[in-house]
């Protein structure tokens, strides 16, 4: 597997959250305060996920996971602050299985 795999999951995992929790904070402000409009927010957050769950696909079929394991990492996608526990484990777990990284130099 090639680091680009990992790095675009990686990228659009912290993407995903960082708009999810600027959605979460729109939903809140709307419905519990009565201002605002989560419109726009919606469907930036809608695009991003689309687009996450299709790398974090890529990933899981590179990295052969099971179809539970792959349901797990797309449902962090779908909580808030979960992708921000869940992203470094997949990465330790992945890191082994690159395979186009330089060798190490002493």
């Amino acid at each position: 597997m090639k680091q680009s795999v990992l790095s675009r999951y990686r990228v659009m995992a912290y993407v995903t959250a960082v708009w999810l929790l600027v959605f979460t904070v729109a939903i809140i402000l709307k419905y519990g305060f009565d201002t605002g409009d989560t419109m726009l927010i919606s469907q930036i957050h809608g695009v991003l996920f689309i687009v996450y769950v299709v790398f974090a696909f890529d990933l899981g079929t590179k990295a052969k996971w099971p179809f539970g394991k792959l349901l797990w990492v797309l449902a962090a996608g779908c909580i808030p602050v979960a992708s921000f526990f869940v992203e470094p484990r997949i990465t330790r777990e992945v890191r082994p299985l690159i395979t186009d990284r330089e060798p190490a130099t002493a």
